[in-house]
């Protein structure tokens, strides 16, 4: 590995899939908790500016000859945005740095790692071929319309700022976009009864919550299924996951909480949540039986 003078950076032992943070609450594409500081992501983006200005680049030749930009670029070297571990190595590579960057990300504080983790898998989510999504509270993030995400972001405890929430609304309409393009993922969607039950937002924002639901039954490569509130036993009854299959056929989970997340790429644990999710579906009703009851919840709305 390259030494560089004058440096000295220690490392500390960390697996992601094994890391558990506090409020790890994801709201859209970029939405993540707010941190103490930032004092790591501005040590990773510090060093990345160091060694690229080692290798002799401006951040303009180095957007454009490595092809990414300028803004991310930027954002990175101040620390605004995590350094996303892919991007990380990919610059290690570019850069002939010997693994640094890939190293400082890998081990980053676990208060630093919750955004990352956050930031990975809506990127992920983004560009996956497969997404499987079980839920018990609420609408899964990713099928919210507007109104409905704002509902949500408004019953949290401390409240956001108002601009704050108007940006979070706008990024989860982002990923509700994914569902909608030329090539969607094949997406299965397993929620609990309650979940669709419950008016969040009240009556009017709950019933056209519903009928998106309703529509998004007709999709092609989409599935979804409600687990019914009288099965007297049911293999979620530890909470939500989502489970990712990439281009790349590399597969992930994400599960939050409220007292952290985890991004899981464990092989053996991401199995076991395969498997319950399987067990999951075959305890759902089948999508023809779920839209009978998103209809039946419309009907009974409108008389």
């Amino acid at each position: 590995m390259r030494q560089w003078p004058g440096w000295y950076i220690a490392f500390v032992p960390a697996r992601v899939s094994e890391k558990r943070g506090v409020d790890g609450e994801l709201g859209g594409m970029g939405a993540k908790r707010p941190r103490r500081n930032a004092t790591a992501h501005k040590m990773v983006g510090s060093a990345l500016a160091a060694l690229r200005q080692k290798g002799g680049y401006t951040q303009e030749r180095l957007a454009q000859e490595f092809g990414i930009s300028l803004g991310s670029l930027t954002s990175y070297e101040q620390g605004r945005r995590p350094l996303p571990l892919d991007v990380a190595e990919q610059l290690d590579e570019f850069l002939d740095t010997g693994g640094v960057l890939g190293r400082l990300v890998r081990h980053l504080p676990e208060v630093d790692l919750i955004a990352l983790w956050a930031d990975e898998f809506l990127t992920e989510e983004m560009r996956a071929i497969l997404i499987s999504s079980y839920e018990v509270q609420v609408i899964p993030g990713a099928l919210q319309t507007d109104r409905y995400a704002e509902a949500v972001f408004r019953s949290r405890v401390p409240a956001y700022t108002e601009e704050k929430l108007a940006e979070l609304v706008a990024e989860r309409v982002e990923r509700r976009s994914i569902f909608h393009r030329k090539e969607p993922p094949v997406s299965c969607f397993v929620i609990w009864e309650p979940a669709l039950r419950a008016p969040i937002g009240g009556t009017e924002v709950w019933l056209e919550q519903l009928r998106y639901l309703r529509e998004c039954c007709d999709l092609p490569n989409f599935v979804l299924q409600a687990l019914p509130l009288n099965r007297t036993t049911h293999a979620g009854l530890q909470g939500g996951f989502v489970l990712l299959e990439t281009p790349d056929h590399d597969h992930l989970a994400y599960t939050e909480g409220q007292k952290g997340n985890q991004l899981i790429s464990d092989p053996e644990a991401i199995a076991s949540l395969t498997h319950k999710y399987g067990m999951l579906r075959s305890q759902a009703l089948n999508p023809d039986e779920t839209r009978a009851l998103l209809d039946q919840i419309l009907g009974e709305q409108r008389r």
